[in-house]
């Protein structure tokens, strides 16, 4: 690999980019290799980093919760059957709690949201220079590429695409059942007539249509704000292994003990985005 050194702007700013792969504005087509070249690609760039390890770890879930169900047996049950019984189990209960409707969707959905997303968050915890090394290797002898040019981020819920991606989908399933339990009469009255009755429809839209908006906007902005905070604060104290032996070794415990805190934070922003995911369901399904 190059023997070029870099800033510790340069090493933050390398972690936090995406290997973004889009369309130049003469026409071609190839990888960013700085922050211009992304903004020249535009919004229809992709971020193949993102996509890759989302695609991947919702592959992962489908492979063991299958394997699960087809191994599962009345008898004495195995560790994995144990362990997906005790988080079907888990995820049905919170189910039950929140959603007080009849539609055999909601579980599976909630089931695949909380799995899905604790697997992406779960990448935070992947040390950060493990994975970008590897690609950075990758890129330099299969793509003749700099490694240092060669951006890789490994956690798909610090790419805001990928979370309001799932705002969207969940936002899209909101509008359908709500339209399709209330009808579009029903659905178009509680924006018009809520909460201040008839006379007060101009208030109640502006009101309404805010709350409406603001319910992918923040289930979006909230998983990804504290993943990238979380990143972020990875990539500052991987910073203090280049200070020597003894600022090294106070990042190592500081790593540590954020990583440990951290195990805390994957777990309650993909349980809270299954919470509201299944809330905004119940929502979808009753009348204000």
């Amino acid at each position: 690999m190059s023997g070029t050194t870099i800033t510790s702007g340069e090493y933050i700013k390398h972690h936090l980019t995406n290997l973004t792969y889009g369309q130049y504005a003469d026409g071609g087509w190839g990888f960013a290799k700085s922050a211009a070249d992304i903004k020249e690609m535009g919004f229809w760039a992709f971020h193949l980093d993102s996509l890759a390890w989302s695609v991947a770890l919702a592959t992962l879930f489908f492979f063991f919760f299958r394997l699960a169900a087809k191994r599962a047996t009345a008898g004495v049950p195995g560790g994995l059957q144990n362990f997906v019984e005790w988080i079907v189990e888990f995820v049905d209960t919170s189910v039950k709690e929140s959603f007080s409707g009849r539609n055999p969707l909601i579980a599976p959905l909630a089931l695949t949201i909380f799995c899905w997303v604790f697997l992406m968050n779960l990448m935070d915890l992947v040390a950060v220079d493990w994975l970008p090394m590897i690609a950075g290797i990758f890129g330099e002898y299969a793509l003749s590429m700099d490694p240092h040019l060669v951006f890789f981020k490994v956690v798909p819920t610090t790419d805001p695409n990928i979370t309001f991606g799932m705002a969207l989908a969940v936002f899209y399933l909101m509008i359908y059942y709500s339209i399709k339990n209330k009808g579009l009469g029903g659905f178009l009255s509680e924006l018009a007539f809520q909460p201040f009755g008839k006379w007060g429809l101009p208030a109640n839209l502006i009101l309404e249509g805010i709350s409406l908006i603001s319910k992918p906007v923040s289930l979006a902005l909230r998983l990804f704000g504290n993943m990238y905070a979380g990143e972020t604060i990875f990539i500052l104290i991987a910073l203090m292994y280049g200070g020597g032996m003894v600022l090294g070794a106070f990042g190592g415990l500081l790593q540590l003990g954020w990583a440990i805190f951290h195990i805390l934070i994957i777990t309650l922003q993909a349980f809270i985005f299954m919470t509201l995911t299944i809330v905004y369901m119940e929502m979808a399904h009753h009348e204000h």
